[in-house]
């Protein structure tokens, strides 16, 4: 049992972390930088370390200042979150060598899944299907051209360090290939500290579906069933909901087969997203694996009725999964829709600021995962997530329009927000429907079928 963790976190993953470990008697400590100083987790935690300046490369992404805290405040182990640390090989390394246990795989499971050039040959040796591409990084131009043309286009470029939609870029000709190539390489850089890119065949306008695996240090490995996350924008997810609509009960078993093998081929534990594409023909090829918790868990949590963090904290305590895969129910259709400050009527431009006003929704059936309150300042320094809306029913065509009552009733006031574009996606007749895909919002963009809508930010 551990008696105190840290959370090398910010925002809601921090405070969600604080909550389950609330509730298993375990106490907390927040780091914090100088922009999150009056946050709610730092309030929240039992104790509060201030680890630096708002930048992430002067806080949270400096592994000696947390571990600094966390020897200083005597904890047992380190949750990552997702994003900063979270699938930082080296961080997990170093947590392990101070005798800190760090809440998720080990390093040679982040390494092993964290570069998507070798994610994808492990793949290939564990039978499971990937997209076709390079089997290997690609280090210059004539490489890339000779791949391409081995393909065929359109192709994507990605960074072999990479995730969320960052060092990624579509290629329909060779003259964007060289443009893309470059900018990929350069933006992975920056973002990852690593410039490797890769190319895969590009897939128009699949759908994008993931599965929620938990795995425990004693061999056992199950999974919690799909989340459709097709609905993004520029490979950022915007919405996201479990069962998907494509999903069938053979395809469902397929699947979810092929992601439990992935993680049993890694030796993993903890929890993890195994992600895949998925053709028009229900043919699906592994991406990527996620080797922490991700944004979108609670949908995961509503159909299942489990605690995925909780799961994750008694993982590392090193306790057996309490679950046979048969025992897994799904029940009824969850939503989670991202709520961004940010102005969708201008592109989406982030939009930090101080919230005047903030009324979440609530009833029957609502969730609200958040760390804002009024006269909350959104820092300039950070992702623009400010709340994430999580709503379950019965059926699909409830769990629509219940998402629907509660992003009218959401009120956030002193910066603009996303919540108008997601309320107009959610009531449109291809959502509806079940009928959408990887382009759908783009479409949706280039069309101007929201910048004519009478929906206002």
């Amino acid at each position: 049992m551990f008696n105190k963790i840290l959370i090398a976190n910010r925002g809601e993953i921090a405070l969600r972390v604080i909550r389950a470990c609330k509730e298993l008697g375990i106490k907390t400590v927040a780091v914090y930088s100088t922009a999150d100083a009056d946050s709610m987790p730092r309030h929240l935690a039992d104790e509060s370390v201030c680890i630096g300046p708002p930048p992430p490369s002067n806080s949270y992404l400096m592994i000696e200042r947390i571990i600094s805290a966390a020897e200083i405040c005597d904890v047992d182990a380190i949750h990552p979150g997702y994003g900063f640390l979270a699938e930082n090989a080296h961080f997990a390394e170093v947590c392990r060598s101070c005798n800190i246990k760090f809440i998720g795989p080990g390093p040679e499971q982040i390494n092993a899944m964290g570069d998507k050039v070798k994610a994808k040959e492990t793949m290939r040796k564990a039978k499971i299907p990937v997209t076709p591409g390079s089997e290997a990084d690609v280090p210059d131009e004539a490489s890339a051209k000779k791949i391409a043309k081995k393909l065929g286009f359109p192709v994507i470029i990605k960074a072999a360090a990479g995730g969320g939609g960052r060092g990624m870029r579509i290629a329909h000709n060779e003259a964007s290939l060289v443009r893309g190539f470059n900018a990929a390489k350069l933006e992975a850089e920056k973002a990852f500290g690593n410039a490797t890119v890769y190319i895969e065949k590009y897939l128009e306008n699949p759908r994008h579906i993931e599965f929620q695996i938990l795995a425990d240090e004693h061999g056992n490995v199950l999974h919690l069933g799909e989340r459709d996350c097709s609905i993004q924008r520029r490979h950022q997810k915007l919405i996201e909901e479990s069962p998907s609509p494509i999903m069938t009960p053979d395809l469902r078993k397929r699947m979810g087969d092929a992601a439990v093998s992935a993680a049993r081929a890694v030796n993993y534990s903890n929890a993890g997203t195994i992600e895949f594409l998925v053709d028009k023909n229900r043919n699906f090829y592994f991406m990527e694996m996620n080797t922490r918790v991700q944004v979108e868990h609670p949908v995961t949590e509503q159909i299942t009725g489990i605690d995925i963090v909780k799961q994750q904290l008694k993982i590392a305590m090193g306790e057996k999964l309490p679950y046979r895969q048969k025992e897994i129910q799904f029940r009824g259709h969850a939503i989670e829709c991202r709520v961004n400050a940010e102005n969708p009527h201008y592109n989406f431009a982030p939009c930090p600021g101080k919230v005047t006003q903030y009324c979440p929704p609530g009833g029957f059936g609502v969730r609200v995962d958040s760390h804002v309150f009024p006269g909350y300042v959104i820092p300039p320094n950070y992702d623009s997530m400010i709340a994430k809306l999580i709503v379950s029913a019965d059926t699909r065509t409830q769990a629509i329009s219940r998402t629907l009552r509660a992003l009218e009733e959401f009120q956030i006031e002193g910066v603009h927000t996303s919540i108008p574009f997601t309320q107009f996606v959610v009531n449109s007749r291809d959502f509806i429907e079940g009928k959408y895909d990887t382009g759908y919002i783009e479409n949706v963009l280039n069309s101007g079928q929201f910048h004519n809508s009478s929906v206002k930010a």
